[in-house]
């Protein structure tokens, strides 16, 4: 089966306090053949990138207002006179609050949303096709 993935590599920075930060390499993935996630791997010092998934709907609403509860909360906000939106991740591992470009992760998403436009993700799995050849028996 054909798949359209959309990959868009950027520098987050970890925030560690008010006053400081470390920059974190980090490629923001979304695949047809997962419509409603997007994902995201950090690059930090180790053999293997940390990896994250959670929903579209989430970042898009997270770039325009504050969206999600629990392990992944998201928020536009201004730092130093920059549009950035805020990743508050949160895992049995311990938490992390992340700033990425509002620009980049803004131009990334709209490319998401040009290959499945919102309310279209349930076609891409082709559940429809799959039911109606199970009811067709």
């Amino acid at each position: 089966m054909h798949y359209t993935v959309v990959e868009r590599e950027l520098e987050l920075r970890l925030i560690l306090s008010p006053e400081r930060g470390i920059p974190v390499p980090a490629r923001l993935s979304y695949r047809t053949d997962d419509p409603y996630a997007v994902h995201i791997a950090f690059h930090i010092n180790s053999e293997h990138p940390v990896d994250w998934t959670f929903s579209r709907e989430l970042l898009v609403e997270g770039v325009f207002r504050p969206s999600g509860n629990g392990d992944v909360r998201v928020w536009p906000t201004k730092t130093e006179g920059r549009s950035v939106v805020l990743m508050a991740l949160s895992s049995p591992d311990g938490d992390a609050l992340l700033e990425a470009p509002a620009a980049q992760v803004s131009a990334w998403l709209e490319r998401t949303l040009r290959v499945v436009p919102p309310g279209t993700e349930g076609e891409q799995l082709g559940i429809d096709g799959a039911l109606d050849q199970l009811l067709a028996r």
